[in-house]
């Protein structure tokens, strides 16, 4: 069993808090379903960030702050491992893209088509990594096969990429200027947002024999239409 379904609803703190309560259940719900069976049980979280250092699958996953509840839910999981269940853990990056759309790069890119400006919190000196989707199916498929009961595995491509970066592409593809903007435009993704957080997936290559193949996110984003 894979689980991968959030309701990404980012409107409010509110809504925020619902979707992480509805995928705590709901994933709660499936690994009682295979307590005692030995069946694998892969479920997803983001990865996690280490002030002053790029993150790797030895660090923890928050459990506190906007999103801690996935943190919380996603140990859950892994304590299965005692129970018969070959549970692991995939962390996606802060963009999971295809043809330029998707994670925190789309939804950049949205507020730009809304606002009229590409912009980025802060400095924009500030990293987010990312993954192609399909390389990300791919890691997907191999921790099902074989991953280890209780282990944790980075799906990441791109280490980090400037978020001033990303905003000068969109700018760019959409026709639009390239500026800070306030932390509050992004919501309760903010603080979030505006957090500085490569991550690592050397790990996960040697331990499973991944390969990322697929374009950068950079490259990507080059897919963005204007209209």
């Amino acid at each position: 069993m894979i689980h991968l379904a959030f309701a990404n609803d980012f409107s409010s703190a509110d809504a925020l808090a619902r979707a992480v309560a509805e995928e705590s259940a709901a994933v709660a719900t499936l690994g009682e379903a295979l307590v005692g069976s030995d069946r694998p049980l892969v479920t997803v979280s983001g990865t996690p960030w280490v002030p002053g250092r790029v993150s790797t699958e030895a660090d923890p996953v928050p459990t506190d702050g906007p999103v801690g509840g996935r943190g919380r839910t996603v140990m859950g999981v892994l304590g299965l491992a005692a129970r018969g269940v070959r549970s692991t853990a995939v962390r996606l990056p802060r963009t999971v893209h295809n043809e330029g759309k998707g994670g925190f790069a789309g939804l950049l890119t949205g507020i730009a088509r809304r606002t009229g400006v590409s912009g980025y919190p802060g400095d924009g000196t500030q990293r987010w990594p990312a993954v192609h989707a399909l390389d990300a199916a791919v890691l997907f498929r191999l921790a099902l096969q074989g991953a280890p009961a209780g282990s944790v595995w980075h799906a990441v491509a791109d280490e980090g990429d400037a978020v001033r970066d990303i905003a000068a592409v969109i700018g760019r593809r959409l026709g639009l200027p390239v500026e800070a903007v306030p932390q509050e435009t992004y919501g309760p993704l903010g603080p979030i947002f505006a957090t500085d957080q490569p991550s690592s997936s050397a790990r996960t290559q040697e331990g499973l024999g991944w390969k990322p193949t697929h374009p950068s996110l950079l490259e990507d984003l080059e897919n963005i239409m204007e209209r």
